[in-house]
């Protein structure tokens, strides 16, 4: 177990960057929150601080663009290494937003790693993402395969890399990790965290528990035309707990080699659309109403990953499957018909 190293997260206060600060304290870590709430909730923190039996050590409301503010987080703690969260995610709305996609994703990492920088920290686990590889030719995906992004979030995420890259080229000592997740899904076990979105969800799940629990009517299937199996979207869907394990490994092996490194988390498994609704009716036992509309822009057919390159590395693998994925969604949900406000 690592001593009381602080890790600073960024986003924190998120779907999942909540879980992984439950992972990180529960494995021994101090952990400083930077989060503005744009998309997230005080109430997370509060559910995380009664999982892990303590809170993060400090929680800062600022946004990442805000250079003055962040330079003083980093003077107030001896950070020693950073997991960075904090983005605008939501494909759809990135087609609406570009700038707003471009300013938050790329230019709150930029921000961020010249306050490193200048504060002497030099480990970064970087929050990247599947949508990197767009409309691909071939499943599974490895991180060999080019990068082709179809939609400006995944372009952001892709600029992301590419900055990071270039920085550890010019900086020796700098150790980065950028893990490309797929489509993070599920809730802590214990039904105190999962997750919550601002307004309308833009991801399926949170909209699949909503019309489970009779918030919504149907939920909405963007395109039966791809060249899927039955036409829906096919993807990789991780539970949310994995992705904060992963992250927490990533952290232990940032000291592996300097540079940058980059690796898929996923299980390997693609799962439809029309298939996911059908393990949720499973799982909650309610009828899930669906309409089928036109494709969402931006949208590719499939996005599965080889995760080989991280279990050969770390010996990680995923170890929840798509019941408990599904199970553990709508326990929160259960509990939690109101979110964290109640």
């Amino acid at each position: 177990m690592p001593g009381r190293t602080t890790v600073l997260v960024t986003g924190g206060a998120g779907f999942i960057g909540s879980h992984t600060c439950v992972e990180l304290l529960d494995h021994g870590y101090d952990v400083v929150v930077v989060d503005d709430y744009s998309n997230s909730s005080p109430g997370a923190l509060e559910r995380v601080a009664k999982i892990a039996g303590r809170p993060p050590t400090a929680v800062h409301e600022i946004d990442l663009l805000d250079r003055r503010a962040l330079s003083r987080v980093f003077d107030q703690h001896d950070i020693d290494a950073v997991i960075h969260f904090a983005a605008r995610k939501a494909v759809g709305e990135s087609v609406e937003l570009p700038a707003e996609y471009y300013d938050t994703n790329v230019g709150g990492t930029t921000a961020l790693l010249r306050a490193m920088h200048g504060h002497g920290v030099h480990r970064l686990v970087f929050s990247s993402s599947c949508s990197i590889y767009g409309d691909a030719a071939k499943v599974p995906l490895t991180e060999a395969d080019p990068a082709s992004p179809t939609n400006p979030y995944a372009t952001s995420k892709w600029l992301c890399e590419q900055v990071l890259a270039d920085i550890c080229r010019r900086l020796d000592g700098l150790s980065v990790l950028a893990l490309r997740y797929f489509n993070p899904v599920g809730a802590h076990p214990s039904g105190l965290l999962g997750e919550v979105p601002r307004g309308a969800p833009n991801n399926v799940m949170p909209y699949l528990t909503g019309v489970a629990a009779g918030r919504f009517p149907r939920l909405r299937v963007f395109g039966d035309d791809y060249p899927t199996p039955d036409g829906t979207g096919v993807r990789d869907y991780i539970h949310v707990m994995d992705v904060a394990e992963g992250h927490r490994a990533a952290l232990e092996h940032l000291d592996d080699a300097t540079g940058m490194r980059v690796f898929n988390l996923g299980t390997g498994q693609g799962t439809s659309v029309l298939q996911l609704v059908a393990a949720f009716e499973r799982a909650c036992g309610v009828p899930i109403p669906y309409e089928i509309t036109g494709r969402r822009p931006g949208d590719v057919p499939a996005l599965v990953a080889d995760p080989g390159a991280v279990a050969r590395a770390w010996n990680w693998t995923t170890t929840r499957d798509l019941t408990a994925m599904c199970e553990d969604a709508w326990r929160f949900q259960e509990l939690n018909p109101s979110g964290y406000s109640n």
